[in-house]
């Protein structure tokens, strides 16, 4: 079974084909992803890497764990699952039962003074 590992403290200038060379030492190499920013496409300094099996993972883990990598050195450890959280401003808070993009949320759109039109 195939082991994800998180690669971190990555210098931004790390490729994918370096990650595999390196890890490819300790096995296998499955597949690689480097994290990369969505409107700049530069590297986030972090990938994961997944290894063939847990003993290859295990290898890597202990043997590249603090390795100096372009003058970095790099973390290495067991992924974790990725966490769900709430996309943007349109979810309900549980404890209170308020939608985050209601607009009356906090009075927070709300513009002062009491009853009459509204001047701009």
């Amino acid at each position: 079974m195939a082991t994800k590992l998180y690669v971190g403290n990555l210098s931004y200038g790390t490729t994918e084909e370096d990650l595999r060379t390196l890890f490819g030492q300790a096995g296998t190499v499955t597949s690689v992803e480097l994290i990369k920013d969505r409107d700049t496409g530069s590297s986030k300094g972090f990938a994961f890497v997944e290894m063939s099996s847990q003993v290859e993972a295990e290898k890597a883990i202990t043997t590249l764990n603090g390795y100096s990598l372009d003058n970095r050195q790099i973390k290495v450890s067991v992924a974790r699952p990725r966490e769900e959280r709430p996309r943007g401003a349109w979810y309900k808070d549980s404890s209170s039962n308020k939608s985050f993009g209601d607009k009356n949320y906090g009075n927070r759109n709300r513009k002062g003074g009491g009853g009459g039109p509204r001047r701009y």
